[in-house]
């Protein structure tokens, strides 16, 4: 009989485990926390960042010509020689865009008296955002960096740069918040064009960096932590190249 109540006892165990974690686990599973918790911690090195590799080649950015804010021609030939940090973002947007673009202003204040940096980004609205109305975007956020281009033009050649190029998510999504679902993720560049990272604490690069999170926040709902104090440093170790 004590084997029975032990063998009773052991499935209560676990019955309650269940319902008490595994919805906890499926949940993190979901959000990806399982990974940014376990897996993908940042490794705090003091290395060369990482090139970011494809069919073991080292991935650069691809040609890409649009209107500026100024209505000037810009290509990624403008960029020669500066690390820079390129995005995909939309002025309307009602979600993370406002957040990404205030970390890119305190990015940018932080290298103003760099020649060497620059900062690229990119509308997925295009129709809408036309130069003029980027100018009034950075005038409304205090965008004063010479080298930070608003950029508009060809849609398809957008979204081509964004999802093939960058491999950055952009969609136009009627049901997304402003009628379009982007990740919130900046690329860095460094001086030669290639994409670069820091490592996980597995070696692996991080490739991307998380933008829709602010240095306040340390921290959002999913669990997901900021990661704009180390591409400032990570922006201040290229330039250093």
């Amino acid at each position: 009989m004590k084997s029975k109540y032990s063998y009773v006892w052991v499935s209560l165990v676990i019955l309650v485990f269940g319902i008490i974690f595994i919805p906890k686990i499926i949940n993190r599973l979901k959000s990806g926390t399982v990974v940014e918790n376990d897996r993908m911690n940042i490794k705090d090195n003091k290395s060369a960042l990482s090139f970011i590799m494809l069919n073991g080649k080292k991935r650069r950015v691809p040609h890409f010509e649009f209107l500026n804010q100024d209505s000037l021609v810009i290509s990624d030939k403008d960029y020669e020689g500066k690390v820079f940090v390129a995005e995909f973002f939309f002025t309307s947007c009602p979600s993370i865009c406002p957040i990404m673009s205030k970390n890119l202003v305190a990015i940018q204040n932080e290298f103003t008296e760099e020649d060497n940096f620059g900062i690229a980004s990119f509308s997925i609205t295009p129709e809408y955002d036309t130069p003029s109305v980027l100018k009034t975007y950075a005038e409304r956020y205090e965008i004063t960096d010479l080298d930070w281009h608003l950029m508009t033009g060809d849609k398809g050649k957008v979204y081509d740069l964004a999802n093939s190029g960058f491999n950055i998510f952009a969609a136009e999504m009627p049901d997304a918040p402003g009628g379009f679902e982007h990740s919130g993720l900046f690329a860095l560049i460094d001086k030669n064009g290639y994409l670069r990272s820091r490592v996980d604490t597995f070696g692996n690069p991080i490739v991307y960096y998380r933008g829709a999170i602010s240095e306040e926040q340390v921290q959002n709902d999913a669990g997901e932590k900021e990661q704009i104090s180390i591409l400032k440093e990570d922006i201040a170790k290229l330039l250093q190249e």
